[in-house]
């Protein structure tokens, strides 16, 4: 079984953690629709999917 030769320091622990929490995601401003989003993401805006300020895909409306 596997042991560590030294032990790992209480902060050198917490800094290596840090890195992967963030206080608020970042969000960017869609240029067409002013909406913000998840950058590199689609968004639904409208019944509309929008991607990089375009439409992607428009929403099916059942009758």
């Amino acid at each position: 079984m596997a042991h560590p030769k030294r032990k790992t320091s209480k902060s050198r622990r917490d800094k290596r953690r840090t890195h992967y929490k963030s206080i608020a995601p970042n969000l960017a401003i869609c240029p067409t629709t002013g909406e913000a989003h998840l950058p590199h993401r689609a968004f639904w805006h409208e019944g509309k999917l929008y991607y990089k300020g375009k439409v992607i895909m428009e929403k099916e409306v059942l009758v």
